[in-house]
């Protein structure tokens, strides 16, 4: 299906690993233009390298976007080099465990401003040429916003406020037809899942009991779902769609996860 992204400048933060690189590869595959920005020099370069190699146009810009001058110096590259910004992807940050016990104010409050302040700080800077372009804003949010995980406040606190934004955002931007919605991932193996999982003496047996609690296909979700999801919600396809939060996660969150599958 063509999405019709193609020459579509799109802005995806952590867009070098994990889902942000699933995402990175699919609007290239789609003959857009990805711009990688985040703190993973080695990874974004390695990615735009093998991107460019296959004949796709993509920019990586490294910056720390825990800074509000990056994210706007990020934003101003971007219209340094293409002139125009079609989408948004907020997608870096981190699930860094700062807890209610197990953590402290301190933690907490740079947790928050780890996981939350530049999507406020991107979206921000760029606003001015959505509303040019009639682009959208694409929120990659986190089932921990709804169930909760434990340990985890200042991540959860986050992705909640994230969700909060989405409707804000829709609501503020209407007039401008600019669509604003979150995707709300579960779990999804990515380099940090990864690195979780090998926090425990069996990993393997680890992934196999989480994944025995997702009901369809008892299986982790793919990157590339997560991906092809925020793809749609990018495009034209999903033009009257503004203001939701779509979880892609097996029904994870929504479905008991004691159901066995019809037939058994």
């Amino acid at each position: 299906m063509d999405l019709n992204l193609k020459d579509k400048v799109i802005i995806v933060t952590g867009g070098a690993k994990g889902i942000g690189e699933a995402i990175t590869r699919g609007i290239a595959e789609e003959g857009g233009i990805p711009v990688i920005v985040g703190r993973s020099k080695d990874e974004g370069e390695k990615l735009t390298d093998e991107l460019v190699d296959s004949g796709k146009e993509v920019l990586n810009l490294c910056y720390e976007l825990s800074s509000t001058e990056n994210c706007e110096a990020a934003v101003s590259s971007v219209m340094s080099t293409y002139g125009r910004i079609d989408g948004l992807i907020n997608n870096a940050g981190v699930n860094d465990g700062v807890g209610l016990e197990k953590g402290n104010p301190v933690q907490f409050k740079r947790s928050v401003e780890t996981n939350l302040f530049h999507y406020y700080d991107m979206a921000h800077y760029c606003i001015p040429e959505l509303k040019k372009s009639k682009g959208n804003i694409v929120n990659i949010s986190s089932k921990t916003a709804i169930t909760g995980q434990g340990n985890t406040s200042g991540y959860a606190a986050a992705k909640g406020a994230q969700l909060a934004l989405t409707r804000e955002w829709a609501v503020e931007l209407l007039n401008y037809n600019i669509r604003v919605n979150a995707i709300v991932p579960a779990e999804v193996m990515t380099p940090l899942y990864k690195k979780w999982l090998d926090t425990f003496d069996n990993p393997n047996e680890k992934q196999k009991e989480i994944e025995k609690n997702v009901p369809f296909g008892n299986r982790m979700t793919t990157a590339k779902e997560i991906a092809d999801t925020a793809l749609f919600l990018l495009s034209e396809r999903s033009s009257h769609i503004t203001g939701q939060h779509i979880v892609v996660d097996g029904g994870y969150v929504h479905l008991d996860r004691s159901l066995s599958v019809l037939g058994d």
